[in-house]
């Protein structure tokens, strides 16, 4: 870990591979700290995510293991922190290096710039994450009335290029007629025969991809904004 750890100072991908691999850690310290158990949207594990950068920023072999060190670290800021949070607004809050005398750089150096856009990117993938699980749970509520699953698409949904094409044709014809929309939605049922007609796609396709057709329908037309931008073409092309 220690050299992993001074390997990241200097290269993007190694420092990326490493806080990837440390999370748990990550998690674990900051929970410590806060003394009670801490979860990716906590403010706490913003906090500890910062530390520990700080952490590899910082760290040199005359500093002991660099576990050890990245836990102190991390337990000061997250105490920072928190105790932050208790000052009362009109207090004046005290900055780190006025405890340790180090005044703080003019200028960000180039690893603390990689080390806050890569604190951005995670920030941004857990939210996106937390996003398409909440988006995929009520999904699942939606098809579930139809009978099957979210989870089942993976088999039905188109493999091929012209199948995909197809597939599009189909729900760009039922999205663009309510009144079809409607009767799929009300009837919890696909209308394989109106729909064929409507979109010049064979029946026999279309009931093979039924799941995925209803499934992007109701994405398409509903509040699903992670789902849908796997959707992109088909968005466009009804919007």
């Amino acid at each position: 870990m220690d050299h992993a750890a001074i390997a990241a100072k200097t290269d993007e991908r190694i420092l990326e591979n490493f806080i990837t691999e440390n999370q748990r850690f990550i998690l674990v310290c900051a929970a410590k700290a806060a003394r009670r158990f801490v979860t990716k949207s906590d403010d706490e594990w913003s906090t500890a995510l910062l530390a520990f950068h700080e952490a590899v920023g910082a760290y040199d072999a005359g500093k002991g293991s660099f576990r050890s060190f990245a836990s102190l670290i991390i337990r000061r800021r997250v105490t920072d922190y928190l105790r932050g949070e208790m000052r009362h607004s009109g207090e004046i809050p005290v900055e780190p290096y006025t405890m340790t005398g180090e005044l703080p750089d003019e200028s960000p150096s180039p690893l603390q710039v990689r080390v806050r856009e890569q604190v951005t990117k995670m920030a941004e993938e857990t939210v996106q994450i937390g996003s398409a699980a909440e988006e995929i749970g009520a999904m699942q509520q939606i098809l579930g009335a139809y009978g099957f699953s979210f989870f089942d698409l993976s088999d039905s949904s188109p493999k091929a290029e012209k199948t995909r094409r197809q597939c599009a044709l189909a729900i760009r014809a039922l999205i663009g007629e309510p009144a079809l929309l409607e009767r799929m939605q009300t009837s919890k049922t696909l209308p394989i025969r109106e729909l064929a007609l409507r979109s010049g796609v064979s029946k026999k396709l279309l009931e093979r991809h039924r799941k995925y057709i209803i499934a992007a329908a109701e994405i398409l037309t509903g509040d699903f904004p992670v789902l849908g931008d796997y959707l992109k073409p088909i968005r466009k092309a009804v919007t």
